[in-house]
């Protein structure tokens, strides 16, 4: 499905801190008041917690001492999963044309419903109202031409409201806007632009592709250049199996020792090995992403000669992966560890010639995992978890 040229009917569709409006929904008694998600890290604050200065990943003694009337409640992870796949499936009941971003956010493309739906304002207007009642969570909705705006619009409505951008004001709304709406603007690349006097997507409009090159390199240059004048050809992506499996664990911010990032590493290989296999499912590239004590980030992968859902191997490639990032993980610290694995196929389609040891292998995790789906998921644990947190794991998208 293409983008289409004049009209506005892309929706992105965004739950309001997702992990603290479940726990307010669930229970009423922190319903109106700042709730903090997580202890030793913030996982999602309220909005009421976000008015006293508390935001995501930031240190839990720091978010206590910004908001000490904070309720502060351990994260839920079933019940967040749950809570999205209600509202995934309030989505595709919408539109088949959805393409989901995380746990709490799509794409919708509602063009093609006019006739059946009405306007896709109004496409808007009733799906945040089905969430709410159907799902008991309020969603923002921006409205826009292309995927990019209808990202900035529901960043600029919320909480709880929906934003329309006609076709005939995309500038007009787009360029007065901070430098940080920018999809690939982070703090680093914001203080660049700033330095040089660009505080506005409008002042990143008026450079030159090539100044922006030269100040930021030849991708995020070119990437830029085009946000700032709403060039966004990308179409809603539907239709395909997911392109990859992960999953993530906030670390907080206190020092990790090289034994616990293993321990981390080793549960969320587990997961994402075991989620593959329930899906009938190999991959080949296995992909670390890490996010640092200064708040910057950096992503690691590589591609094995051969697709596998094994848990072996997947680790012994993370593992090496991780241990290439130890001088930055020493110098900056580490907050957070992200695991996943991406061109995938279909188990049927991996050559069943197998050698004996990779076919001993998975018979056992074929073993691992029927313990689990029997007993429960910690009824067989690696010996290096033993004793240790493995840390909250979120999934990166829905199964």
């Amino acid at each position: 499905m293409f983008v289409s040229a004049g009209e506005a009917t892309i929706l992105h569709a965004d739950l309001d801190a997702f992990y603290a409006s479940v726990e307010q929904r669930d229970d009423p008694r922190l319903r109106g008041r700042p709730v903090i998600v997580g202890a030793g890290v913030v996982l999602a604050a309220s909005y009421e917690a976000k008015a006293c200065g508390v935001r995501t990943a930031m240190n839990g003694a720091q978010a206590r001492q910004h908001c000490p009337q904070a309720i502060v409640v351990e994260p839920r992870m079933s019940a967040y999963s749950e809570a999205s796949k209600a509202v995934f499936k309030v989505f595709e009941n919408t539109t088949p044309l959805v393409e989901g971003l995380s746990i709490d956010e799509a794409f919708l493309d509602v063009g093609g419903l006019w006739r059946i739906a009405g306007p896709p304002v109004q496409i808007a207007a009733e799906l945040r109202a089905k969430v709410l009642r159907e799902v008991g969570l309020p969603i923002t909705v921006g409205v826009a031409r292309t995927k990019f705006l209808a990202k900035v619009a529901s960043g600029v409505a919320k909480p709880d409201g929906l934003l329309l951008v006609p076709p005939d004001r995309e500038l007009a709304f787009l360029h007065p806007l901070a430098v940080e709406r920018l999809w690939g603007v982070g703090e680093k690349t914001a203080v660049k632009l700033r330095e040089r006097g660009m505080r506005t997507v409008g002042d990143v409009a008026e450079l030159p592709e090539a100044a922006l090159i030269a100040m930021l390199g030849r991708a995020s240059g070119r990437h830029l250049h085009a946000l700032a004048h709403n060039r966004d050809p990308r179409p809603i992506e539907v239709g395909r199996r997911r392109r990859s499996i992960g999953s993530q664990s906030a670390l907080g911010r206190s020092p990790k020792s090289p034994a616990t990032l293993d321990a981390v590493l080793a549960g969320l290989v587990d997961r994402v090995s075991r989620r593959m296999r329930a899906a009938d499912r190999a991959g080949r590239t296995v992909t670390l992403r890490l996010r640092f004590g200064d708040f910057t980030r950096a992503t690691r992968s590589h591609t094995l000669p051969q697709a596998t859902s094994q848990t072996r191997i997947l680790l012994s490639t993370a593992r090496a992966l991780l241990a290439k990032a130890e001088p930055m993980i020493a110098a900056d610290g580490i907050t957070l560890i992200g695991v996943a694995v991406g061109n995938l196929e279909n188990v049927q389609a991996v050559q069943l010639a197998l050698p004996f040891d990779k076919a001993s292998n998975d018979e056992l995790d074929t073993a691992v995992d029927h313990v689990k789906n029997k007993f429960g998921s910690k009824a067989v644990t690696r010996a290096v978890l033993l004793g240790r947190d493995p840390g909250l794991t979120v999934p990166l998208l829905p199964d």
